[in-house]
């Protein structure tokens, strides 16, 4: 994912909101949302390079995704496939703690990420560049390609939009969802980051939805489970920012 807008908790009928982008480059093939044939468990779509995934969740109810941390200066080369972080901990039962303190000995082996996981009941969140476990606290949260809640321009617009949203609806509906996370409105100059990737690319990144030659939106999700943990599933995928297939999938958890 590219941007990962949050709600946890804090609602009268849903225990986790989640509204979502991948950004990646047109060309790598990738298989949208589905239930893998290997892990049967698993709902997630998936990198058809590494294999891996970026967002996905189980039948038992155990959530992860993932965002890339943007430094050019740092290298990739040489290094572990990030979406092995979130498939690994969706195949495997190892408590979110557990887990995320084995990662954190394995951080080098990663160029930079960011990774939200565990369930609707208890969520955390660590990053390889800050290098803290962190507890998700309830409320509202916007992740992209730096630290949790850092205010970027797309960040803090993602944040109060599904702030707002999920004040005042009862009922989160996925198409009202999808087109928050469609807003591909640049920011203005003056709010942008300087990540080192040059003034024209920070405004093509600065949208929550990109548009670019080569390189954007390829997929938007959105995940709600309900108080009765009733997992709900859409995702969006998109080829040159048009709108081109949609699946939904609905199941309770495990208990």
């Amino acid at each position: 994912m590219c941007l990962i807008n949050l709600h946890f908790q804090q609602h009268a009928n849903y225990k986790l909101i989640v509204a979502a982008n991948r950004d990646e480059f047109y060309d790598r093939p990738t298989k949208q949302a589905h239930f893998w044939d290997d892990k049967p468990f698993i709902l997630a779509g998936r990198d058809l390079r590494q294999m891996g995934t970026w967002m996905g969740i189980t039948k038992n109810g155990r959530f992860a995704a993932l965002t890339n941390y943007r430094d050019p200066s740092q290298a990739e080369t040489g290094k572990r496939s990030r979406g092995s972080i979130v498939t690994n901990f969706l195949s495997g039962n190892v408590k979110p703690i557990e887990y995320l303190s084995s990662l954190q000995k394995d951080k080098d082996n990663f160029a930079g990420f960011n990774v939200i996981l565990g369930s609707s009941d208890s969520l955390y969140y660590y990053s390889n560049q800050e290098n803290k476990i962190r507890p998700i606290n309830v409320g509202t949260h916007s992740l992209s390609n730096h630290l949790l809640n850092t205010p970027w321009p797309k960040v803090t617009k993602g944040r109060d939009k599904l702030k707002e949203y999920v004040q005042t609806h009862s009922e989160m509906v996925h198409d009202d969802l999808l087109q928050l996370v469609a807003d591909a409105e640049m920011a203005e100059d003056h709010a942008l980051p300087d990540t080192g990737v040059g003034l024209e690319l920070e405004r093509n990144l600065s949208p929550l939805f990109i548009k670019t030659d080569g390189y954007g939106t390829r997929a938007s999700t959105i995940l709600t489970i309900d108080i009765n943990n009733m997992v709900h599933f859409t995702e969006r995928t998109y080829e040159g920012g048009i709108a081109k297939n949609e699946v939904s999938y609905h199941f309770k958890i495990n208990s």
